[in-house]
């Protein structure tokens, strides 16, 4: 059976590490998978990802950064996640238009609906199965990041408290904007019981 499960939540909140541990779980299960990241994912995806993230760019538009994002996120769809979803596969995405809305919608003020056409015209309207929201606090996400020595260290982790409080509040809001696809996790648990509530949010979105 063919499901697309993206997941979101500000920087910190384990969510890439959830998605792992998901995804060798559903192969342990015999479901055939497809992980995968945006901005990213595919070649041309990837090096349109080097760009938006590049510490360096740190005078790169709002407007700019929207659009960057939804390119990457076009191309990615062509090529990785519609060929896997019509193979009939479970495709786990790190981060998909969701981030958009929050990052440069809620918290760069660019307005969600601003930021939700252009990514309608990307994706052709193309919404996940399921949402999980990885919530936490972004002062405990932030401290994990500066804990973790392996993690990579991008532009948008160099924004102030006050843009990654912004984040969160967006992500709130999307949750009651849909709630039909989104599931609220507490990532502020350990990572065995976020990735058991997240396990459960797929299986029970299977049925």
């Amino acid at each position: 059976m063919s499901l697309f499960v993206t997941f979101e939540g500000g920087e910190g909140s384990g969510k890439s590490s959830a998605l792992k541990l998901l995804d060798e779980r559903l192969r342990t299960e015999g479901f055939q998978t497809v992980l995968t990241r945006e901005p990213g994912g595919t070649p041309i995806a990837e090096q349109i990802r080097n760009v938006i993230l590049d510490k360096g760019n740190t005078k790169m538009d709002a407007r700019t950064e929207a659009l960057l994002y939804a390119a990457s996120r076009r191309q990615h769809l062509v090529e990785k996640v519609w060929p896997a979803i019509k193979e009939g596969k479970i495709v786990l995405c790190d981060r998909y238009l969701d981030s958009s809305l929050a990052y440069q919608g809620g918290a760069r003020g660019l307005g969600i609906d601003n930021v939700l056409n252009v990514n309608l015209f990307a994706t052709e309207g193309t919404f996940p199965d399921i949402t999980l929201l990885f919530d936490i606090e972004p002062e405990l996400g932030l401290e994990r990041i500066a804990k973790n020595a392996s993690r990579e260290v991008n532009r948008l982790d160099l924004e102030k408290i006050d843009f990654h409080r912004g984040v969160r509040k967006t992500f709130l809001e999307l949750a009651k904007r849909y709630p039909d696809r989104y599931v609220i996790i507490d990532a502020s648990q350990t990572l065995d019981k976020v990735v058991e509530d997240a396990y459960r949010a797929i299986k029970a979105r299977m049925k």
